[in-house]
């Protein structure tokens, strides 16, 4: 695991936030909510729910 640089602003997702993301999804929450909650992008989230296999906003 890389440590958290601060020169190109990338978090990691740990497990805590992965399982948050799929809660999110389970419940429906908009994309941009989850953005504002988790501080991240609404891209950043689609491409992480995308490669887990899980639905977000209107890709349901």
């Amino acid at each position: 695991m890389r440590e958290e640089s601060k020169e190109d602003g990338r978090r990691e997702y740990t497990k805590a936030d992965v399982n948050e993301l799929r809660a999110h999804s389970k419940a429906k929450t908009r994309v941009a909510k989850i953005a504002k909650l988790t501080k991240r992008s609404e891209g950043s989230l689609r491409q992480k729910a995308f490669k887990l296999g899980i639905g977000l906003g209107h890709q349901r």
